[in-house]
């Protein structure tokens, strides 16, 4: 349960104003209600930065780049090594690389390094040497004569699907729809998940307006994707592509009610098309597995640390059997 509810989605009865030139009394309950932060807020002339700002991920958020402590990464024994946390956005990678490997690509063998990104494992100099923007995921290919580094999910999606000519459609009007899928997801994501996420799920304070004006975004974002599908089994046609791989951790896991507890929020429910491609994609083996892989939190049963072998999915599961068995 959430602890404080949010406004609903649209005017609220009644308003705040002005009366006889003194602030109404509405006005000034809003005014005092750190959960409906109704008062004007007059930018400075220079931006100064309060670390101690409040809200999740504040004291991990800062506005320069570069490394913060000596922290080389480690390297397993297979040539993709993948340093990621189950984000939405690391599960794009881990669901593409089960997904190669269900379709037969033995190449496509990985080791998945978790970073803790509430731990500031992002900041540390190895992981910035294959990502200056120390984000997850990052992704080192060893296969050739030089390593490889592939930073921002899209990219890496795009590099692997080209690398095992797999996942991505050839001919040029088929490949055009499935990219412009993909890069609409690379665009809108930060709507739903630093936008309606933040200020949902994380922001210190509740504040109708913000929560408002991105949860009107989401909306209109999942009834595109509603519409696409009402025409379509897939995002970028009749064939699975990257265009899931990289939409469905975002968009599938909200309409499943798992991503910021948001779905009645959203009324995810009424978007019929959406549900159904939503419950599809969950079905397959290898988003099952992907969806796993570097997941720290939740039901023991659904978290795989690190992989570095298929094995260690039945590894994981026996152990998490026994663990319940010791518990009961």
């Amino acid at each position: 349960m959430r602890a404080h509810p949010v406004a609903r989605i649209g005017a609220q009865a009644g308003h705040s104003g002005v009366r006889g030139g003194r602030l109404g009394a509405d006005a000034l309950e809003a005014s005092e209600d750190p959960m409906n932060d109704s008062s004007e807020y007059t930018p400075p002339k220079v931006w100064t930065w309060e670390s101690e700002n409040g809200g999740a991920f504040a004291k991990i958020n800062r506005p320069i780049a570069g490394p913060t402590h000596e922290a080389p990464l480690p390297v397993g024994k297979h040539p993709l090594q993948l340093y990621s946390l189950a984000t939405p956005n690391g599960v794009k990678v881990t669901v593409m690389l089960e997904e190669l490997l269900a379709l037969g690509h033995a190449g496509a063998e990985y080791d998945a390094h978790l970073i803790k990104i509430n731990e500031g494992d992002q900041f540390g100099s190895g992981f910035v040497d294959i990502n200056p923007n120390s984000k997850i995921p990052a992704l080192v290919d060893h296969g050739g004569e030089a390593p490889v580094r592939v930073f921002e999910s899209g990219a890496i999606l795009m590099y692997l699907a080209e690398k095992f000519g797999a996942l991505l459609p050839g001919g040029s009007a088929a490949r055009a729809e499935c990219l412009s899928w993909l890069f609409w997801q690379m665009g809108s994501g930060p709507y739903l998940g630093g936008g309606f996420g933040h200020f949902y799920s994380y922001a210190p304070t509740k504040m109708k307006y913000c929560i408002d004006r991105f949860a009107m975004e989401v909306k209109r974002q999942l009834d595109v994707l509603d519409r696409r599908l009402a025409d379509h089994r897939y995002i970028a046609g009749d064939t699975y592509t990257i265009a899931d791989i990289a939409i469905w951790p975002w968009y599938g896991v909200l309409v499943l009610g798992k991503l910021y507890d948001a779905g009645e929020f959203l009324d995810t429910g009424s978007y019929t098309h959406l549900n159904r491609w939503t419950h599809e994609i969950a079905e397959r083996l290898a988003v099952k597995r992907g969806k796993m892989v570097n997941r720290a939190w939740g039901d023991p049963s659904e978290q795989l640390h690190e992989r570095h072998d298929a094995s260690d999915f039945q590894d994981q599961t026996e152990a998490a059997k026994a663990k319940r068995a010791g518990d009961s």
